[in-house]
């Protein structure tokens, strides 16, 4: 069940927080519940994602996205993510979580976020590329910032963002068309 409440929460208590610029790191704190665990008794890796979303939607109000998104009726949709996972995150861990846009192209605004263990520990980290949504299908990025008086350039794509984008192109789509055409194997 996605975590409703938690959404909430987080939303409430950071109404009135400071505006972040658009690069901006919101910082919020999070428990790995019962509910979020796996067979092993860790923060199940599908969860993270979910989790992650508690991270990622005050950052977008922080920075005045949502308010945009609301007045011009458009959405915002996850187009690709890439984590890394290193270190387990146990049943009651508290987690701090690290969220922030490090670039946007002519499509797609790049989210980077983090969940970091009370020991200083990084236990994983992922990158996101979202898409402004309308009636017409994606809304530049430029033409976003416009709406939210913010028409800054954006920052240089880190090295390992713009390796991200370029290895992920190579995918083909659709995916796994020769397992198609010869069968499944028995």
């Amino acid at each position: 069940m996605y975590p409703v409440l938690r959404l909430f929460w987080q939303l409430f208590i950071t109404r009135n927080a400071p505006r972040l610029p658009l690069t901006g790191t919101h910082v919020s704190h999070h428990f790995c519940m019962p509910w979020d665990i796996d067979l092993w008794r860790e923060l199940n890796n599908g969860r993270t994602l979910t989790i992650y979303d508690l991270g990622r939607i005050p950052l977008a109000g922080r920075v005045g996205l949502i308010e945009v998104l609301r007045r011009n009726r458009w959405g915002l949709a996850i187009a690709g993510a890439s984590v890394r996972y290193r270190r387990r995150i146990r049943m009651f861990e508290k987690i701090e979580m690290r969220s922030r846009a490090v670039f946007w192209d002519a499509r797609f605004l790049y989210i980077e976020q983090s969940m970091w263990k009370a020991d200083g520990d990084c236990a994983n980290h992922i990158i996101y590329r979202a898409a402004i949504t309308g009636r017409d299908g994606i809304v530049a990025p430029d033409h976003v910032m416009t709406k939210m008086a913010q028409p800054e350039t954006s920052p240089m794509a880190p090295d390992w963002v713009a390796a991200w984008i370029k290895a992920d192109a190579l995918r083909p789509w659709p995916p796994m068309q020769d397992t198609q055409e010869s069968g499944a194997q028995e």
